[in-house]
């Protein structure tokens, strides 16, 4: 990925942050007002914060924005040196921070891995041709959900960024572990000088747009996000009503059992295969098409499909059966 084409696509910031113990609730809201400020700036996508894990000591915060120049300009900027100066209080050590920029893909909805490496210009071929081998050894492993190499970022990043994804905790832990990985590092010694955290994400896929799982940046707007949620928790929440009926449970069991299944479902099952592909383009809109226009016709798909699902709700709780 040349820095042309990287200037063209979507930027993500991934900043890990040791903060001092006892002063973690104090950092938390400061790093909220924070990514509040980021919201002002051209191009702003998203923000989260994940606190420590068991795999991952440090804070880490991600920042999406639509181009390498729009987070550059946020992360150079007056307004966020300035929070950084007053919360530096809250620091143990200083912060990392990597840049990868994709044109459609982001950080997987479970457990994503990020590397880096400082590479020689004269050793590249051979630090591919390491990661290469690092790619097969890993894949094998259960849970490998896939791995991306991103170059490095002029005027932004030096080092060479590497991103792969596992569906859990335990089995990441079981790659990091593994005597293959470390036969693997060995090999490669060379570039064994390098960054290492993971991010946490694990709900993440309601709004996932991406194949295989990956997850896009959040949607831009709580209104649609709010409506997209309603259009797949409607359908969902009846039909296990109906689904659930029978067993005559009291409201007190019922509603424990309904909303732990109507989680999982819209989590696994509505947003993605339901949802998301049908207002994909709303909450995610083209960046060359008008905001009337596709507020209008993603309003008009929401209207559409909660009519639809109200008239086959009635006919089929009042026309063709009642509830006991």
């Amino acid at each position: 990925m040349d820095t042309g084409r990287s200037a063209a696509a979507a930027a993500t910031a991934i900043i890990g942050q040791k903060v001092l113990p006892g002063l973690e609730r104090e950092y938390e809201s400061w790093q909220e007002d924070l990514n509040t400020a980021a919201t002002y700036y051209p191009g702003f996508l998203g923000a989260e914060i994940s606190p420590p894990t068991p795999l991952q000591p440090e804070w880490v915060v991600v920042y999406r924005f639509d181009s390498v120049a729009h987070l550059q300009a946020w992360i150079n900027s007056g307004t966020r040196q300035t929070y950084l100066d007053v919360g530096a209080r809250y620091f143990d050590g200083p912060a990392t921070q990597q840049v990868v920029s994709s044109g459609t893909r982001s950080l997987d909805p479970l457990v994503t891995v990020v590397v880096t490496h400082r590479v020689a210009p004269n050793q590249v071929d051979a630090f591919l041709d390491w990661q290469h081998r690092l790619v097969e050894e890993e894949s094998k492993f259960e849970g490998f959900r896939g791995t991306e190499l991103f170059r490095p970022i002029e005027g932004l990043q030096e080092e060479w960024t590497t991103l792969y994804r596992y569906d859990s905790a335990e089995h990441l832990d079981a790659w990091l572990t593994s005597p293959q990985r470390q036969r693997i590092l060995a090999e490669g010694e060379k570039f064994s000088d390098f960054a290492l955290h993971t991010i946490d994400n694990s709900f993440g896929s309601w709004f996932a747009f991406e194949g295989n799982g990956r997850q896009a940046a959040p949607p831009p707007s709580e209104t649609r996000t709010s409506l997209a949620i309603w259009v797949g928790l409607y359908p969902t929440v009846v039909l296990l009503t109906l689904a659930l009926s029978p067993l005559h449970m009291p409201l007190w069991i019922g509603l424990l059992v309904g909303n732990l299944l109507s989680s999982l479902i819209m989590s696994f099952l509505t947003m993605p295969y339901y949802v998301n592909p049908l207002l994909g383009r709303w909450l995610r809109p083209p960046p060359d098409e008008p905001a009337v226009r596709s507020n209008l016709r993603g309003l008009a798909v929401v209207a559409l499909a909660i009519a639809f699902w109200a008239v086959v709700f009635y006919l089929a709780t009042v026309r063709l059966w009642t509830l006991p």
